[in-house]
Protein backbone atom coordinates (compact mmCIF):
# COMPACT_ATOMS: atom_id res chain seq x y z
CA UNK A 1 0.00 0.00 0.00
CA UNK A 2 2.07 2.67 -1.23
CA UNK A 3 -0.65 5.58 -0.83
CA UNK A 4 -1.12 7.11 2.38
CA UNK A 5 -4.69 6.89 4.45
CA UNK A 6 -5.75 9.59 5.48
CA UNK A 7 -6.72 7.86 8.53
CA UNK A 8 -6.53 4.78 10.50
CA UNK A 9 -8.95 4.06 13.19
CA UNK A 10 -7.76 0.81 15.07
CA UNK A 11 -10.69 -0.79 16.86
CA UNK A 12 -13.74 -2.11 15.44
CA UNK A 13 -16.42 -1.75 18.33
CA UNK A 14 -19.16 0.57 17.71
CA UNK A 15 -16.78 4.14 18.95
CA UNK A 16 -14.48 3.23 15.97
CA UNK A 17 -17.52 2.26 13.83
CA UNK A 18 -19.24 5.24 14.74
CA UNK A 19 -16.25 7.27 13.99
CA UNK A 20 -15.80 5.91 11.10
CA UNK A 21 -19.42 6.77 9.66
CA UNK A 22 -18.73 10.35 10.84
CA UNK A 23 -15.73 10.83 8.91
CA UNK A 24 -17.27 9.76 5.78
CA UNK A 25 -20.39 11.45 6.28
CA UNK A 26 -18.74 14.58 6.72
CA UNK A 27 -16.15 14.30 4.01
CA UNK A 28 -17.45 12.10 1.40
CA UNK A 29 -14.14 10.68 0.09
CA UNK A 30 -11.80 10.27 2.85
CA UNK A 31 -9.66 7.18 2.22
CA UNK A 32 -10.14 5.52 5.76
CA UNK A 33 -9.65 2.14 6.98
CA UNK A 34 -10.44 0.43 10.31
CA UNK A 35 -8.24 -2.04 11.70
CA UNK A 36 -10.10 -4.87 14.06
CA UNK A 37 -8.36 -8.01 15.23
CA UNK A 38 -11.06 -9.78 15.46
CA UNK A 39 -13.26 -11.95 12.78
CA UNK A 40 -16.00 -9.58 12.85
CA UNK A 41 -16.85 -6.38 14.40
CA UNK A 42 -18.57 -5.68 17.88
CA UNK A 43 -16.88 -9.24 19.21
CA UNK A 44 -15.98 -7.33 23.19
CA UNK A 45 -16.99 -4.40 24.45
CA UNK A 46 -20.11 -3.00 22.08
CA UNK A 47 -21.35 -6.93 21.80
CA UNK A 48 -21.23 -8.02 25.58
CA UNK A 49 -23.24 -5.45 27.37
CA UNK A 50 -26.92 -5.05 28.36
CA UNK A 51 -28.19 -3.22 25.53
CA UNK A 52 -29.80 -0.39 27.53
CA UNK A 53 -30.17 3.07 25.93
CA UNK A 54 -29.51 5.18 28.68
CA UNK A 55 -31.01 8.11 29.01
CA UNK A 56 -28.42 10.66 31.20
CA UNK A 57 -29.11 10.68 34.80
CA UNK A 58 -26.30 9.79 36.21
CA UNK A 59 -23.93 11.80 34.84
CA UNK A 60 -22.76 15.18 36.14
CA UNK A 61 -24.23 18.11 34.49
CA UNK A 62 -21.59 19.90 32.06
CA UNK A 63 -19.39 16.16 31.60
CA UNK A 64 -18.64 15.32 28.45
CA UNK A 65 -20.77 11.65 29.46
CA UNK A 66 -23.61 13.90 29.95
CA UNK A 67 -23.67 15.79 27.09
CA UNK A 68 -22.90 12.89 24.87
CA UNK A 69 -25.47 10.27 26.28
CA UNK A 70 -28.51 12.83 25.98
CA UNK A 71 -27.57 13.63 22.29
CA UNK A 72 -26.72 10.36 21.48
CA UNK A 73 -29.87 8.55 23.15
CA UNK A 74 -31.77 11.00 20.36
CA UNK A 75 -29.33 9.81 18.03
CA UNK A 76 -29.76 6.80 18.82
CA UNK A 77 -33.36 6.10 18.54
CA UNK A 78 -33.25 8.35 15.52
CA UNK A 79 -31.01 5.57 13.67
CA UNK A 80 -32.78 2.28 15.15
CA UNK A 81 -35.97 4.18 13.67
CA UNK A 82 -34.63 4.57 10.28
CA UNK A 83 -32.52 1.65 9.43
CA UNK A 84 -35.60 -1.05 11.32
CA UNK A 85 -33.20 -1.86 14.01
CA UNK A 86 -35.61 -3.63 16.39
CA UNK A 87 -35.47 -1.86 20.14
CA UNK A 88 -37.85 -0.95 23.06
CA UNK A 89 -38.50 2.26 24.20
CA UNK A 90 -39.36 -0.24 27.96
CA UNK A 91 -38.64 3.37 30.89
CA UNK A 92 -36.86 2.33 34.14
CA UNK A 93 -37.44 2.78 37.35
CA UNK A 94 -34.08 3.39 39.99
CA UNK A 95 -35.65 2.10 43.85
CA UNK A 96 -34.44 3.40 46.53
CA UNK A 97 -35.21 0.48 49.57
CA UNK A 98 -33.31 2.78 52.47
CA UNK A 99 -34.13 6.02 54.24
CA UNK A 100 -30.21 6.85 53.63
CA UNK A 101 -30.75 6.44 49.45
CA UNK A 102 -33.26 8.83 49.47
CA UNK A 103 -31.06 12.26 48.97
CA UNK A 104 -29.06 10.09 46.04
CA UNK A 105 -32.52 9.78 44.61
CA UNK A 106 -33.24 13.04 44.86
CA UNK A 107 -29.58 13.68 43.11
CA UNK A 108 -30.16 11.99 40.45
CA UNK A 109 -33.45 13.32 39.40
CA UNK A 110 -31.66 16.92 39.64
CA UNK A 111 -28.81 15.60 37.29
CA UNK A 112 -31.01 14.48 35.22
CA UNK A 113 -33.35 17.62 34.52
CA UNK A 114 -30.30 19.38 34.45
CA UNK A 115 -28.76 17.38 31.48
CA UNK A 116 -32.09 17.53 29.95
CA UNK A 117 -34.09 14.37 30.29
CA UNK A 118 -37.22 14.32 29.53
CA UNK A 119 -40.11 13.47 31.57
CA UNK A 120 -38.45 12.52 34.78
CA UNK A 121 -40.87 11.91 37.85
CA UNK A 122 -40.29 10.90 41.58
CA UNK A 123 -42.78 8.24 42.51
CA UNK A 124 -44.20 6.64 45.58
CA UNK A 125 -44.44 3.08 46.41
CA UNK A 126 -47.85 2.67 45.05
CA UNK A 127 -47.46 4.50 41.68
CA UNK A 128 -43.68 2.05 41.38
CA UNK A 129 -46.26 -1.07 41.92
CA UNK A 130 -48.23 -0.01 39.07
CA UNK A 131 -45.60 0.18 36.92
CA UNK A 132 -43.36 -2.78 38.37
CA UNK A 133 -46.08 -4.79 40.67
CA UNK A 134 -42.78 -7.05 42.22
CA UNK A 135 -40.67 -4.38 43.21
CA UNK A 136 -40.15 -3.30 46.45
CA UNK A 137 -39.30 0.26 47.61
CA UNK A 138 -39.74 3.29 49.76
CA UNK A 139 -39.14 6.19 46.33
CA UNK A 140 -38.45 5.75 42.60
CA UNK A 141 -37.18 7.92 39.87
CA UNK A 142 -38.93 6.85 36.91
CA UNK A 143 -37.52 7.84 33.47
CA UNK A 144 -39.97 6.47 30.85
CA UNK A 145 -37.70 7.54 28.37
CA UNK A 146 -35.16 4.80 28.71
CA UNK A 147 -34.81 1.70 25.37
CA UNK A 148 -33.06 -1.27 25.23
CA UNK A 149 -31.39 -2.32 21.89
CA UNK A 150 -29.08 -4.94 20.53
CA UNK A 151 -25.58 -2.92 19.96
CA UNK A 152 -24.38 -5.98 17.90
CA UNK A 153 -27.09 -5.36 15.49
CA UNK A 154 -26.24 -1.39 15.88
CA UNK A 155 -22.82 -1.97 15.10
CA UNK A 156 -23.24 -3.96 12.39
CA UNK A 157 -25.39 -1.45 10.34
CA UNK A 158 -22.76 1.01 11.21
CA UNK A 159 -20.02 -1.45 8.96
CA UNK A 160 -22.49 -1.84 6.20
CA UNK A 161 -23.06 1.98 5.77
CA UNK A 162 -19.37 2.71 6.09
CA UNK A 163 -18.69 0.14 3.46
CA UNK A 164 -21.41 2.09 1.17
CA UNK A 165 -19.61 5.11 1.91
CA UNK A 166 -16.19 3.75 0.15
CA UNK A 167 -14.64 3.15 3.78
CA UNK A 168 -12.44 -0.02 4.98
CA UNK A 169 -13.26 -2.60 7.32
CA UNK A 170 -9.87 -5.01 7.19
CA UNK A 171 -10.89 -7.80 10.40
CA UNK A 172 -8.40 -10.35 10.90
CA UNK A 173 -5.94 -7.92 11.33
CA UNK A 174 -3.91 -7.45 14.54
CA UNK A 175 -1.53 -3.78 15.13
CA UNK A 176 1.59 -5.10 15.86
CA UNK A 177 4.11 -1.68 15.67
CA UNK A 178 3.66 2.02 14.48
CA UNK A 179 6.53 3.97 13.23
CA UNK A 180 6.49 7.70 13.01
CA UNK A 181 7.56 10.10 10.50
CA UNK A 182 7.23 13.38 9.79
CA UNK A 183 4.97 13.61 7.25
CA UNK A 184 2.65 9.90 7.67
CA UNK A 185 2.36 7.26 10.36
CA UNK A 186 2.93 3.67 9.34
CA UNK A 187 0.90 1.02 11.23
CA UNK A 188 2.61 -2.34 10.81
CA UNK A 189 -0.17 -5.88 11.58
CA UNK A 190 -0.43 -9.17 11.10
CA UNK A 191 -1.74 -8.78 7.39
CA UNK A 192 0.48 -5.80 6.52
CA UNK A 193 1.91 -2.16 6.46
CA UNK A 194 -0.96 0.50 6.57
CA UNK A 195 0.20 4.29 6.04
CA UNK A 196 -1.80 6.83 6.94
CA UNK A 197 -1.73 10.87 7.49
CA UNK A 198 -3.86 10.17 10.62
CA UNK A 199 -4.23 7.70 13.22
CA UNK A 200 -7.20 7.26 15.31
CA UNK A 201 -7.07 4.80 18.81
CA UNK A 202 -10.66 3.18 19.63
CA UNK A 203 -9.04 -0.03 20.65
CA UNK A 204 -11.17 -0.18 24.03
CA UNK A 205 -9.55 -2.48 26.41
CA UNK A 206 -6.35 -2.20 24.71
CA UNK A 207 -6.46 1.36 24.05
CA UNK A 208 -3.62 2.47 26.61
CA UNK A 209 -1.24 0.13 24.69
CA UNK A 210 -2.32 1.22 21.76
CA UNK A 211 -1.53 4.57 22.92
CA UNK A 212 2.12 3.70 24.25
CA UNK A 213 2.98 2.31 21.05
CA UNK A 214 2.43 5.61 18.89
CA UNK A 215 5.02 7.25 21.60
CA UNK A 216 2.22 8.67 23.29
CA UNK A 217 1.95 8.79 27.24
CA UNK A 218 -1.51 8.46 28.50
CA UNK A 219 -1.13 8.43 32.04
CA UNK A 220 -3.49 5.87 33.04
CA UNK A 221 -3.91 2.25 32.40
CA UNK A 222 -6.52 -0.08 31.55
CA UNK A 223 -7.80 -2.19 34.07
CA UNK A 224 -10.49 -5.25 32.96
CA UNK A 225 -13.66 -5.58 35.44
CA UNK A 226 -15.93 -8.57 34.45
CA UNK A 227 -19.60 -8.10 35.05
CA UNK A 228 -21.71 -11.55 35.60
CA UNK A 229 -25.12 -11.91 34.52
CA UNK A 230 -28.05 -14.41 35.23
CA UNK A 231 -31.01 -14.97 33.76
CA UNK A 232 -34.04 -15.64 34.55
CA UNK A 233 -36.06 -18.40 33.95
CA UNK A 234 -38.94 -18.25 31.16
CA UNK A 235 -41.87 -19.07 34.11
CA UNK A 236 -40.02 -15.65 36.63
CA UNK A 237 -39.29 -13.50 33.46
CA UNK A 238 -42.94 -11.97 34.69
CA UNK A 239 -41.52 -10.36 37.63
CA UNK A 240 -40.13 -7.55 35.37
CA UNK A 241 -41.82 -5.42 32.90
CA UNK A 242 -38.71 -3.10 31.83
CA UNK A 243 -35.96 -1.97 33.69
CA UNK A 244 -35.35 -1.70 37.34
CA UNK A 245 -31.60 -0.28 39.10
CA UNK A 246 -31.05 0.28 42.44
CA UNK A 247 -29.70 3.49 43.30
CA UNK A 248 -26.48 3.86 42.43
CA UNK A 249 -22.95 3.96 44.59
CA UNK A 250 -21.52 7.59 43.89
CA UNK A 251 -18.32 5.87 44.34
CA UNK A 252 -17.94 4.04 41.60
CA UNK A 253 -18.83 4.43 37.65
CA UNK A 254 -21.02 1.19 38.37
CA UNK A 255 -24.78 1.01 38.72
CA UNK A 256 -25.42 -2.12 41.11
CA UNK A 257 -26.70 -5.40 40.21
CA UNK A 258 -30.20 -4.57 38.49
CA UNK A 259 -32.66 -6.28 35.98
CA UNK A 260 -32.79 -5.28 32.20
CA UNK A 261 -35.62 -6.65 29.87
CA UNK A 262 -33.43 -7.92 26.04
CA UNK A 263 -34.53 -6.61 23.26
CA UNK A 264 -34.67 -10.14 21.66
CA UNK A 265 -36.49 -11.41 24.40
CA UNK A 266 -35.45 -12.71 28.29
CA UNK A 267 -34.43 -11.10 31.10
CA UNK A 268 -31.01 -10.18 32.86
CA UNK A 269 -29.78 -10.01 35.90
CA UNK A 270 -26.74 -8.33 37.43
CA UNK A 271 -23.74 -7.63 36.81
CA UNK A 272 -21.17 -7.29 39.61
CA UNK A 273 -18.08 -5.93 38.81
CA UNK A 274 -15.12 -8.13 39.88
CA UNK A 275 -10.88 -7.60 38.72
CA UNK A 276 -10.35 -9.84 35.48
CA UNK A 277 -6.73 -11.38 35.11
CA UNK A 278 -7.13 -10.91 31.18
CA UNK A 279 -8.51 -8.11 29.26
CA UNK A 280 -11.03 -10.35 27.36
CA UNK A 281 -11.24 -12.49 30.11
CA UNK A 282 -14.76 -13.74 30.80
CA UNK A 283 -14.58 -16.88 32.50
CA UNK A 284 -13.31 -16.59 36.42
CA UNK A 285 -10.60 -19.07 34.62
CA UNK A 286 -9.85 -16.79 32.14
CA UNK A 287 -5.81 -15.48 32.94
CA UNK A 288 -2.95 -13.44 30.70
CA UNK A 289 0.59 -13.12 32.37
CA UNK A 290 0.78 -9.82 30.34
CA UNK A 291 -2.51 -8.13 31.19
CA UNK A 292 -2.23 -9.50 35.23
CA UNK A 293 1.42 -8.09 35.55
CA UNK A 294 0.14 -4.67 34.04
CA UNK A 295 -2.12 -4.44 36.61
CA UNK A 296 -0.76 -5.70 39.94
CA UNK A 297 2.45 -3.79 38.57
CA UNK A 298 0.69 -0.68 38.56
CA UNK A 299 0.60 1.92 41.88
CA UNK A 300 -2.56 3.61 40.78
CA UNK A 301 -4.38 -0.50 40.92
CA UNK A 302 -2.82 -0.94 44.73
CA UNK A 303 -3.84 2.24 45.80
CA UNK A 304 -7.53 1.99 44.84
CA UNK A 305 -7.30 -1.94 46.04
CA UNK A 306 -6.46 -0.03 49.76
CA UNK A 307 -9.51 2.60 49.40
CA UNK A 308 -11.64 -0.12 48.40
CA UNK A 309 -11.35 -3.36 49.51
CA UNK A 310 -14.33 -3.94 51.55
CA UNK A 311 -16.57 -3.24 48.00
CA UNK A 312 -13.54 -5.37 46.24
CA UNK A 313 -14.55 -8.22 48.63
CA UNK A 314 -17.89 -7.92 48.53
CA UNK A 315 -17.92 -8.50 44.59
CA UNK A 316 -16.03 -11.53 45.25
CA UNK A 317 -18.03 -13.28 47.43
CA UNK A 318 -21.19 -12.37 44.96
CA UNK A 319 -19.39 -13.65 42.05
CA UNK A 320 -18.87 -16.81 44.16
CA UNK A 321 -22.08 -17.46 45.81
CA UNK A 322 -25.27 -17.22 44.16
CA UNK A 323 -26.98 -17.25 47.13
CA UNK A 324 -25.19 -13.83 47.92
CA UNK A 325 -26.31 -12.55 44.84
CA UNK A 326 -30.01 -13.29 45.06
CA UNK A 327 -29.67 -11.59 48.42
CA UNK A 328 -28.53 -8.51 46.52
CA UNK A 329 -31.23 -8.52 44.42
CA UNK A 330 -34.27 -9.25 46.27
CA UNK A 331 -33.79 -5.71 47.73
CA UNK A 332 -35.33 -4.49 44.40
CA UNK A 333 -37.98 -8.10 44.25
CA UNK A 334 -37.90 -9.74 47.22
CA UNK A 335 -39.51 -12.51 45.79
CA UNK A 336 -36.85 -13.63 43.71
CA UNK A 337 -34.78 -17.00 44.86
CA UNK A 338 -32.24 -19.18 43.34
CA UNK A 339 -34.18 -21.21 41.24
CA UNK A 340 -35.68 -18.22 39.43
CA UNK A 341 -31.86 -17.55 38.14
CA UNK A 342 -29.76 -19.41 35.17
CA UNK A 343 -26.57 -18.73 34.32
CA UNK A 344 -26.21 -15.95 32.14
CA UNK A 345 -23.32 -14.04 29.70
CA UNK A 346 -20.25 -12.30 31.24
CA UNK A 347 -18.55 -9.22 29.75
CA UNK A 348 -15.56 -7.00 30.39
CA UNK A 349 -15.41 -3.06 31.29
CA UNK A 350 -12.10 -1.13 30.15
CA UNK A 351 -11.92 1.15 33.07
CA UNK A 352 -9.34 3.41 33.37
CA UNK A 353 -7.37 3.99 36.06
CA UNK A 354 -5.02 7.19 37.55
CA UNK A 355 -2.00 6.75 39.24
CA UNK A 356 -3.82 8.40 42.58
CA UNK A 357 -5.88 5.03 42.42
CA UNK A 358 -9.20 6.99 41.02
CA UNK A 359 -11.46 5.49 39.09
CA UNK A 360 -11.68 8.11 35.99
CA UNK A 361 -15.37 8.50 35.87
CA UNK A 362 -15.75 10.87 32.28
CA UNK A 363 -15.16 10.01 29.16
CA UNK A 364 -11.33 10.52 27.80
CA UNK A 365 -10.65 11.70 24.29
CA UNK A 366 -6.83 13.12 23.77
CA UNK A 367 -4.73 14.43 20.98
CA UNK A 368 -1.25 13.63 20.08
CA UNK A 369 0.47 15.12 16.90
CA UNK A 370 -1.79 13.17 14.14
CA UNK A 371 -3.39 10.89 16.38
CA UNK A 372 -6.70 11.14 19.05
CA UNK A 373 -6.57 8.56 21.69
CA UNK A 374 -9.86 7.34 22.98
CA UNK A 375 -8.71 6.90 26.47
CA UNK A 376 -12.16 6.12 28.63
CA UNK A 377 -15.36 5.11 26.62
CA UNK A 378 -17.03 2.71 29.26
CA UNK A 379 -20.80 3.06 29.42
CA UNK A 380 -22.88 5.17 28.42
CA UNK A 381 -20.38 5.23 25.21
CA UNK A 382 -22.84 2.39 23.10
CA UNK A 383 -25.35 4.94 23.83
CA UNK A 384 -23.43 7.95 22.97
CA UNK A 385 -21.86 6.75 20.63
CA UNK A 386 -23.36 8.38 17.22
CA UNK A 387 -22.53 11.73 19.72
CA UNK A 388 -18.92 10.66 20.36
CA UNK A 389 -18.15 10.07 16.77
CA UNK A 390 -19.51 13.40 15.88
CA UNK A 391 -17.42 14.48 18.23
CA UNK A 392 -14.18 12.44 17.14
CA UNK A 393 -14.62 13.09 14.00
CA UNK A 394 -14.71 16.57 14.12
CA UNK A 395 -11.13 16.53 16.30
CA UNK A 396 -10.27 14.79 13.28
CA UNK A 397 -10.61 17.13 10.70
CA UNK A 398 -9.29 19.84 12.96
CA UNK A 399 -5.50 18.28 12.84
Amino acid sequence: MSAPHDVVIIGGGIVGLATALSILEIQPGTRLVVLEKEPEVARHQSGHNSGVIHSGIYYKPGSAKARNCVEGARRMLEFCRKHDIPHSVCGKVVIATQEEELPRLAELLRRGRENGVPDLKEIGPQELKKLEPHCAGIRALHVPGTAIVDYGAVARKYAELIRELGGRIETDTRVMRMRQSDSEQLILTSRGDFPTRTLINCAGLFCDRMARLSGAKPGLRIVPFRGEYYALTKESEHLVRGLIYPVPDPRFPFLGVHFTRMVGGGVEAGPNAVLAFKREGYRRTSFNVGDTYDTLTYPGFWRMALRYWRTGCGEMYRSLSKGAFVKALQRLIPEISATDLDAGGTGVRAQALLKDGSLADDFRIVQNQAAIHVLNAPSPAATASLALGAQIADLWKRL
